[in-house]
C-alpha cells in the first residue's frame, strides 16, 4: 500500500515530531471497547512502517512517550524477521511491554514469506503470546493457519506459494487490497477493466473517515490507506481536523468528486495515458495518475512523500 522497499532512505521519524504528533494524538484516540489495555486492529495506536523493529530503540522511545500521554490501546505491528532465537524475541519484547505497549499485531503473508522464514514468524507469535496473552494479533490468521497445515519451512517464493494453493480459497478467505504496489505487481490474479469503468467512482469516504488513520515518518497525515495523498501535516492535527480548504489540494478536490475529474486533469494537463491492459480497481486507476502527475510536477503539495511515486514500480 505504501510502496515500502529497502531502497528508500532510512528517513526516521524525529524523536522530536514523533513526541509532537503523539502530543496532538493523545485525547483524540478511541480505546478498545474491552478496555484501553487491550488491543484492536482499527483502536487505539499502533506503530508501523515498514518495519519498527529495525530501529529498536525508536520504538522504545515511541512506546515510552505513548505511555507518558496515556494513549490507550498501544500496539506495535511487526512482520518478526527480528526473531532470531528465543531469549532475544522475549527479551524485546518484555522491555516493550515494560514500557508501557499494551500488545502486538504480528503481519503473516505470504510477500513477508518471500524474505522471513516462517520459523521466526512462528516464534514470534508463540513468545508473543506469553508475553501480551490474549493481546496478540495476527493479520492475517488465515496465512498462519494455512502455512502451518502446508508445512512451510525456511521462506518461500510468491510463485511457488500460488503453486501450493488455491487461488479461489486466497479470494474468499483473505483480505487483499488492490491499491499501491500490489495494483501492480497482482494484476495478473484479476480481471481488468477500462478507466470509463471507475470514473464514476469517488474516494470522498476514504479521505474523509475518522477512523485508521497513519502518521507517516515526514509528518505527512494520511486518512485509511491511501498512500502517497496527504492532507496535511500531522504535527498540525487540530487544524487539520478544523477543515481542509480544498481551494490548495486540488487532486484531494478531484477525488473527493469523481475519479473523472483526476482523469481529466491528468489527460488535459499532464498528457496521461491510460493503461492498455486497464485496471485492477479504482484504487490502480488513481495511483496511476497520480504516479503520472507526481512524476511531471512537484506543485501538488498534497501528493507526499514524493518518494513513494518512484517506489511503486
Amino acid at each position: 500500500m505504501y510502496a515500502c522497499s529497502p531502497r528508500w532512505t532510512h528517513d526516521w521519524i524525529s524523536r522530536e515530531d514523533l513526541h509532537e504528533i503523539l502530543t496532538q494524538l493523545s485525547g483524540r484516540i478511541r480505546g478498545s471497547p474491552f478496555g484501553n489495555d487491550k488491543i484492536g486492529i482499527n483502536y487505539g495506536l499502533h506503530f508501523t512502517g515498514g518495519e519498527p523493529f529495525l530501529n529498536f530503540d525508536l520504538l522504545m522511545d515511541a512506546v515510552q512517550m505513548a505511555d507518558d500521554l496515556q494513549i490507550p490501546s498501544t500496539f506495535v505491528e511487526t512482520n518478526g524477521f527480528w526473531a532470531t532465537d528465543d531469549e532475544s524475541t522475549r527479551d524485546r519484547l518484555l522491555r516493550l511491554k515494560e514500557a508501557g505497549l499494551h500488545g502486538i499485531l504480528i503481519s503473516v503473508n505470504p510477500f513477508i514469506l518471500e524474505q522471513v522464514p516462517f520459523e521466526r514468524t512462528q516464534r514470534a507469535v508463540r513468545i508473543a503470546t506469553g508475553v501480551f496473552r490474549e493481546n496478540v494479533l495476527l493479520y492475517q490468521e488465515y496465512f498462519y493457519n494455512e502455512f502451518k497445515r502446508i508445512n512451510i519451512k525456511g521462506s518461500l517464493p510468491f510463485i511457488d506459494y500460488l503453486q501450493r494453493t488455491h487461488l479461489g480459497d486466497l479470494y474468499e478467505n483473505v483480505e487483499l487490497l488492490p491499491m499501491g504496489r500490489a495494483a501492480y505487481k497482482l494484476t495478473d490474479l484479476y480481471a481488468r477493466c477500462p478507466a470509463e469503468r471507475f470514473l464514476d467512482e469517488s474516494c470522498g469516504s476514504q479521505l474523509t473517515r475518522g477512523w485508521h488513520a497513519h502518521a507517516d515518518n515526514y509528518c505527512n497525515y494520511m486518512t485509511g490507506y491511501c498512500g502517497g495523498i496527504s492532507l496535511g501535516d500531522a504535527r498540525r492535527i487540530d487544524s487539520i481536523c478544523q477543515g481542509i480548504d480544498l481551494d490548495d489540494l486540488r487532486i484531494v478536490a478531484a477525488l473527493v468528486t469523481r475519479l473523472k475529474s483526476l482523469y481529466e486533469i491528468g489527460v488535459r494537463e499532464y498528457g496521461y495515458r491510460p493503461l492498455v491492459g486497464g485496471y485492477i480497481s479504482k484504487c490502480h486507476l488513481c495511483v496511476d495518475i497520480r504516479k503520472h502527475i507526481a512524476r511531471e510536477t512537484d506543485e501538488f503539495r498534497e501528493l507526499r512523500p514524493r518518494e513513494f511515486y518512484y517506489r511503486l514500480d
